[in-house]
């Protein structure tokens, strides 16, 4: 059987069960868990010694906290991580993770509509860690973000989107164009829909996922190695039914 890949709606209800009272995790305890594979993934296929300095780009909501906690995690790796983020947001628990990223000496870019010092920033950097949207993006793409997306595409550096890619439907994929073009992807609980058709490095990192819902929403997640907590996939068109 092959792995499922979900739709908007599946992975809305999964989100929404995993931390209610049958999943019983709290918000905190999954981004630890999400931000850490995304870390991990990072790690497994740019070596910090040829691929030091990580920018995170950080979007406001969920997504945006993976990458907070996947820039403190790469920083204890021995990466040199750089957080990006012009909007940053605005929950308790955004902040929290901001203040532990600076516990541990992470520089931040100033939020500004001002993209010079991202292009600035790109210029010293070799890998670029994509958490600005998530699954529940709807277009049109607003300012910032408008031109943050192809500034990143157009430096041509090595990207590692959380999830889904930036700007693309959750199950439409990149049918607008407007989205980031990953060379790896680390989908979180499950692959979604609109990445059936990603020709990089697919990882996936849901470690996390109860058994009993496992088999409720017939995931068929494959097999982790070891103690990891990621396991890369194979291409949709290799996966036999």
């Amino acid at each position: 059987m092959s792995i499922r890949y979900l739709t908007a709606k599946i992975a809305q209800q999964i989100d929404e069960e995993l931390m209610n009272a049958t999943g019983a995790f709290s918000l905190d305890q999954l981004m630890e868990l999400a931000g850490l594979a995304c870390a991990q993934t990072l790690a497994k296929v740019y070596s910090k010694e040829k691929f030091p300095r990580v920018l995170v780009c950080c979007g406001p909501g969920n997504q945006g906290g993976d990458g907070l906690v996947a820039a403190r995690h790469l920083g204890m790796f021995g990466y040199e991580p750089t957080i990006y983020m012009p909007k940053p947001g605005s929950k308790d628990i955004y902040k929290r993770l901001q203040t532990q990223c600076a516990n541990m000496q992470i520089p931040t870019i100033p939020p500004s509509n001002d993209i010079e010092p991202l292009r600035t920033a790109l210029r010293s950097t070799d890998v670029i860690l994509d958490a600005i949207f998530g699954f529940s993006f709807q277009p049109p793409i607003r300012t910032p973000f408008d031109a943050v997306l192809p500034l990143l595409d157009e430096s041509k550096l090595p990207i590692v989107s959380v999830d889904i890619p930036s700007g693309w439907n959750v199950e439409k994929g990149n049918d607008l164009g407007v989205g980031l073009n990953p060379d790896v992807l680390i989908s979180l609980t499950a692959p979604k829909e609109g990445v059936r058709k990603f020709k990089g490095r697919h990882f996936l990192g849901g470690r996390f996922v109860p058994k009993e819902m496992e088999e409720k929403y017939q995931l068929n997640l494959p097999q982790y190695p070891g103690f990891d907590q990621i396991v890369e996939l194979p291409s949709e068109s290799s996966q036999k039914l």
